[in-house]
């Protein structure tokens, strides 16, 4: 009986968190001619998520600072990739940039800025180069690179599972106290 109350305390205490894949560009991966502003639209990137850039060997991955990312340039890049399946661990809050550094690709929109907003349980921590971060609106689902549905990214999905695995809880409890 007092390992059960130990337990339902110990879960009282640990926070919900989801992290969230998201793939970059769906199904289409990290390629010429997609709108990547459209697919950021509605969705809320959270410190733990994860960006997966799927591509072809014509494109690469370049995260670099705004103004590069405004002018298309990645002779200054924070971070290169080349492997065509990178993911990118958002661990800040603030935006992040990305551009495809094969000649014409990022002019042609191949560039993507994600606002990373602070997760459930997290304390905010801003670059130093940091833009504020700004709300936006979670998605209700994501296609990480298996194909199947993540859950959804929102908190109130963590809290409702948080409550309902209370209550299962506490319904053991009560049996073990009359049991």
């Amino acid at each position: 009986m007092a390992m059960a109350t130990a337990f339902l305390f110990l879960l009282l205490a640990t926070p919900a968190v989801y992290a969230v894949d998201y793939t970059v560009g769906d199904t289409s991966g990290w390629t010429s001619g997609f709108d990547y502003t459209t697919w950021v639209s509605g969705k809320t990137f959270k410190v733990g998520d994860a960006l997966i850039f799927n591509y072809g060997g014509t494109h690469e991955v370049d995260e670099v600072n705004k103004s590069d990312y405004d002018n298309c340039v990645s002779s200054n890049a924070i971070d290169s990739h080349d492997d065509g399946n990178t993911r990118i661990n958002l661990t800040a809050v603030g935006t992040k940039y990305f551009i495809c550094p094969t000649a014409g690709h990022c002019a042609g929109g191949m560039k993507l800025a994600v606002t990373v907003a602070a997760s459930s349980g997290t304390t905010p921590n801003t670059p130093a180069t940091g833009s504020p971060p700004t709300a936006g609106t979670p998605s209700n689902t994501t296609t990480p690179s298996s194909g199947v549905p993540s859950p959804p990214s929102s908190s109130s999905a963590a809290s409702t599972t948080l409550c309902n695995m209370m209550l299962v809880i506490a319904s053991l409890v009560g049996v073990a106290f009359t049991g």
